[in-house]
C-alpha cells in the first residue's frame, strides 16, 4: 500500500529531439522503483513556426511494451496543449515511463509534474 500522507513532487521538462518512438524516444520522466506516480500535468508547447506532430507513449515496465497517450497529436505553430485535464491523473508504477517523438523539423518542449508516493514493497 502506497505511503498517501507522504508525497514527493517532481517536475521535469525536456526539448524534443526524438523523430521516432518506442526506445528511440525521449524519456520524460521515469517513475522511480518503490514509488507509484500521480501525473497531476502534462504540457506541451510547440514553438516551430509552422504546424507539426507531437506523439507522447507510455512504457509500461511490467509488460515491457509502448502504448501511444497522445499519437501525432497535429499543433499549429506556437501553441500549447495540456494532455491531462484540470483534476484528471495519470497512474504510473514503478519503471513506467513517459516517452515523446515529434515530427521532423518541429521544436517542442513538454513538462510534466508527478506526484510520487513510496510503495515499499513495489519495484519496477
Amino acid at each position: 500500500m502506497s505511503v498517501l500522507n507522504v508525497a514527493k513532487f517532481t517536475t521535469a521538462s525536456i526539448t524534443i529531439s526524438a523523430t521516432s518512438g518506442g526506445a528511440s524516444g525521449d524519456v520524460l520522466y521515469t517513475c522511480p522503483a518503490n514509488h507509484d506516480g500521480l501525473v497531476r500535468f502534462l504540457h506541451i508547447t510547440n514553438g516551430s513556426t509552422n504546424n507539426k506532430k507531437v506523439s507522447i507513449e507510455i512504457y509500461h515496465a511490467s509488460t515491457t511494451s509502448y502504448k501511444n497517450l497522445v499519437n501525432d497529436l497535429a499543433m499549429s505553430a506556437n501553441t500549447i496543449a495540456d494532455i491531462i485535464p484540470g483534476g484528471s491523473l495519470l497512474h504510473l508504477n514503478a519503471g513506467d515511463k513517459l516517452v515523446c517523438h515529434m515530427e521532423s523539423g518541429g521544436t517542442f518542449d513538454v513538462t510534466t509534474s508527478v506526484e510520487e508516493h513510496y510503495e515499499p514493497h513495489k519495484s519496477s
